[in-house]
């Protein structure tokens, strides 16, 4: 007979570039007209992108995109990947003060960037990890790649006693950029930018008290059997050969599909009895009664929640999942304050949006965070973590020399109507 093994946060880090890595729009509009040779109508689409998309010009891309020309080469492309995972790793640890032979499996996630050797063997050479270190890496798995490789790591961490893990996340802007004038295809140009995030995970006993959070659950769900979800973001190349990601107009319809089902599955594992039987009662009337006037119901999140993390897509879908969710203003803002002064960074967002409630003072011993990550396929997956502790605002942060700037007011912002094309 055994105990369940219980999983700990140690800490994490988020990479934060220099200031000279900065774009601000007005600057990257120049920059594209004059070295990627867009067309008058593409310029101006990202250009009413760029100023309803949720960002603010403060935002880091790859030294590579700031040269002139564009550097986009595969050396561009490794030299801001390893500047954003070093940087990371070397942060976290600075914090943690882990030594790296005590470092017993390693799992990272780049979603469209890809290398040989992997980057988990650059990061072991790197960091001289140890010979029978477990390795993985994961791709092609969009924005909540983070999540599923938290997910992978909570389950080995089950079965292997006294272990460390560290989960690396982050993704190349300098290699997926696109350089035609398919409409579909120029929104990750404009929303994506430079980012990491390295976590520290341990099953150890001694962890248990100088750790931040004890992970609780992982739930993960996907739509990709429906069509509308398989094809909503898809990695394909124009009539020019331009290779892109196309971001379609289904892209809601598959977010807030998955979502609601990966939501069904949370819901009965953090809610109180009360609230559960609500809203399975709600879900088993629309579900079975085709013709019932059930009004959908949402649950009360509130009641056992302190912290909503959701993945900064953008704007638009940060919107929808509010109204959908019913959350406040104050529980959308960390979403919406990483969304405007990091961009979208892919699966590292949730991060930066945790680090951000770190630095506002707001994390406390007993509080409950929910982390939720949507991607292509289409997947999202969810995180359920308890504060062991109170995380004072003064530690190591992405955010403290300016987080007495925030929040910003960002309710006047209006989304472009046409921001999807229509699908195939």
């Amino acid at each position: 007979m055994s105990t369940r093994r219980r999983v700990f946060l140690v800490d994490f880090a988020c990479y934060k570039p220099p200031e000279n890595q900065q774009l601000g729009r007005r600057t990257f509009l120049d920059k594209s007209s004059r070295s990627l040779l867009y067309n008058k109508d593409s310029l101006d689409f990202m250009d009413c992108i760029l100023q309803r998309s949720g960002l603010g010009d403060k935002t880091y891309v790859s030294k590579g995109l700031l040269k002139e020309p564009p550097d986009l080469s595969a050396e561009a492309a490794n030299e801001e990947v390893e500047m954003a995972v070093f940087g990371a790793i070397d942060e976290l640890l600075l914090k943690t003060r882990v030594q790296c032979e005590d470092i017993g499996i390693l799992v990272c996630v780049c979603c469209a960037y890809n290398i040989m050797p992997s980057l988990s063997s650059v990061i072991v050479k790197r960091y001289k990890l140890k010979d029978d270190i477990r390795t993985y890496n994961v791709t092609g798995m969009g924005c909540s790649a983070g999540l599923v490789a938290l997910g992978l790591v909570h389950n080995l961490l089950k079965v292997h006693d006294n272990s460390c893990a560290l989960v690396v996340t982050s993704e190349s802007t300098a290699a997926n950029v696109y350089k035609g004038n398919d409409r579909s295809k120029l929104l990750t140009n404009c929303i994506f930018r430079v980012g990491a995030v390295a976590l520290l995970l341990s099953n150890g006993p001694s962890d248990q008290n100088t750790s931040k959070y004890e992970l609780i659950h992982t739930v993960h769900s996907q739509t990709a059997n429906n069509d509308r979800s398989y094809n909503c973001i898809f990695m394909e190349e124009d009539d020019e050969g331009h290779r892109g990601i196309t971001i379609n107009k289904d892209l809601l319809y598959a977010a807030m599909k998955t979502i609601r089902s990966n939501i069904s599955t949370v819901a009965p594992l953090v809610l109180p009895v009360s609230e559960t039987f609500r809203y399975l009662m709600n879900l088993t009337l629309r579900r079975f009664r085709t013709k019932s006037n059930a009004e959908h119901c949402n649950p009360d999140f509130s009641k056992s929640i302190d912290h909503f993390f959701p993945h900064v897509g953008g704007k638009p879908v940060l919107d929808e999942l509010q109204k959908e969710l019913g959350f406040s203003d104050e529980q959308m803002e960390a979403s919406r304050m990483t969304l405007y002064r990091n961009g979208n960074t892919s699966s590292s967002s949730i991060w930066y949006e945790v680090a951000y409630a770190e630095a506002k003072g707001r994390v406390k011993k007993g509080d409950t965070l929910w982390q939720i990550a949507f991607g292509s396929g289409f997947k999202c997956s969810s995180a359920i973590w308890r504060a062991i502790r109170s995380v004072d605002r003064n530690e190591m942060n992405p955010w403290c020399d300016e987080i007495h700037e925030f929040p910003v007011d960002v309710s006047e912002i209006e989304v472009f109507p046409d921001l999807f094309v229509a699908s195939k």
